[in-house]
């Protein structure tokens, strides 16, 4: 396949960005993880005494197994494709693969322990379950990236002070070093949820109940067998469930990224406003074209870029939440195609994730339009001063600063006037009279350096 003709992005013009995710997604993929879940099974039929026709592996038998897992490889996926021309079932055409495989060694009598009892989705379910295991391996390590330069630049800017904007307007000044912070804690505190998820798994037979299993052994304790099977790979075993895992996991996980690519959306728009406001600079890259017919223009575009991607990952993201969880009595195969799809959603988040921080790596601050605008805008100190004639009981602070102040641009002067006016304590006058837009910022500067 040629990038010129992929149908989507994700394999065309985006392709290079999302070649960690191939191994995980793709076809190929899931056929290896089907292998590696069903030498898991064989391992631990073989190794339970209570399954003697199932005797068990000799060292070099237990490495041949593990080698077909670990050492599954392209060519490998394409022979189960092609056994599956013929069985058109892809999951008994993995068993046949691995049969072939142990055809002719020690393995071989032992062939039909492979798929023992299971139901397709027995394999299928922890199949899907260890791609988004690697694939979050893969995204987490792309947003701990990004949210560890969100840090950085919170620490860098900590006492750097910024007129906030509330509804648009110049409001409370801050620093742009907590208002990064804030997006670095929201950010870690979704990473802490994902983080949190163990995805549930089954391996529990045809409808849930290990029908198949206790009729041929109803002395095995098949529920702690299929246990240390899934929580091998590290998942979790959910005993409750129709002939799929019902998915609510994986709804849940889905939620979660959800939330961390809004919040990453949400940062996009404020960067790009602060770029349209002139806080930031870009960097220019020789070479680069902004606009096809202004010379001029330096455009944010990695914001804009990782902004829309944000909102298909999310779209798919939403899908694959609202639709998972729903199956028709005990199964319906609408989850099937739809799980074909996770890797879409990581892709494009990916995408996202590196957009953006390949855009933070292009500003630089621009203190003097910073400072220019808290300049223009000394009305702002209407709040600390109507606060401080509250606290000694004047009468009207707010109506009056109200009056001096709204709609109309304030100077300097215009405040301290108004200030010296005042009957204030001493300390009270002083203080105000020193402050100026830039120096009120509360405990920003602080806040910044905590996160």
């Amino acid at each position: 396949m040629d990038q010129l003709t992929a149908l989507s992005p994700l394999d065309g013009r985006y392709g290079n960005k999302v070649d960690d995710l191939r191994g995980v997604f793709s076809e190929y993929g899931l056929v290896k993880r089907r292998v590696a879940v069903e030498c898991a099974w064989l391992k631990a039929l073989c190794a339970n005494p209570e399954i003697p026709e199932a005797k068990p592996l000799s060292d070099a038998e237990n490495t041949l197994l593990s080698n077909l897992a670990e050492n599954f490889s392209v060519a490998d996926a394409q022979r189960v494709k092609d056994i599956e021309k013929t069985t058109n079932h892809d999951v008994k055409a993995v068993e046949y693969f691995i049969k072939e495989k142990i055809a002719g060694t020690s393995l071989e009598s032992r062939g039909e322990f492979v798929h023992f009892s299971c139901t397709s989705e027995d394999i299928n379910n922890m199949s899907h379950a260890l791609m988004l295991r690697d694939g979050l391996t893969v995204l987490r390590a792309a947003q701990d990236a990004v949210t560890d330069k969100i840090v950085e630049m919170a620490h860098e800017f900590a006492d750097v002070p910024m007129l906030a904007h509330t509804h648009g307007q110049p409001a409370s000044p801050t620093t742009l070093g907590k208002e990064l912070a804030v997006i670095a804690a929201r950010l870690k505190r979704q990473q802490d949820e994902i983080d949190r998820i163990v995805l549930p798994a089954k391996m529990n037979g045809a409808v849930g109940n290990f029908n198949a299993h206790l009729s041929a052994y109803p002395n095995v304790d098949w529920e702690a067998l299929s246990r240390t099977v899934i929580e091998g790979f590290g998942l979790r075993q959910n005993p409750f469930t129709i002939q799929i895992e019902p998915h609510d996991g994986m709804a849940e996980l889905f939620d979660a990224l959800q939330r961390w690519n809004t919040i990453l959306l949400d940062f996009d728009r404020d960067v790009w406003m602060y770029v349209s406001f002139g806080y930031f600079k870009q960097r220019t890259v020789k070479g680069e074209i902004g606009s096809s017919t202004m010379p001029h223009k330096v455009n944010p575009i990695d914001f804009e870029n990782s902004e829309g991607n944000l909102g298909l990952s999310n779209a798919v993201f939403a899908h694959l939440a609202r639709k998972l969880p729903v199956s028709r009595m005990q199964r319906d195969l609408t989850d099937s195609t739809v799980l074909r799809n996770m890797g879409v959603a990581f892709g494009y988040a990916l995408v996202a994730v590196k957009s953006t921080l390949k855009g933070l790596g292009k500003l630089e601050l621009n203190e003097t339009r910073l400072a220019d605008d808290l300049d223009h805008n000394w009305e702002v100190l209407a709040e600390p001063i109507q606060t401080v004639m509250r606290k000694v009981g004047m009468d009207h602070p707010y109506e009056r600063l109200k009056e001096l102040t709204r709609g109309r641009r304030v100077t300097a002067e215009i405040m301290r006037d108004f200030v010296t006016g005042l009957d204030l304590p001493a300390d009270d006058k002083a203080r105000l009279l020193a402050m100026t837009p830039a120096s009120y910022v509360g405990i920003a500067t602080n806040l910044a350096k905590r996160i």
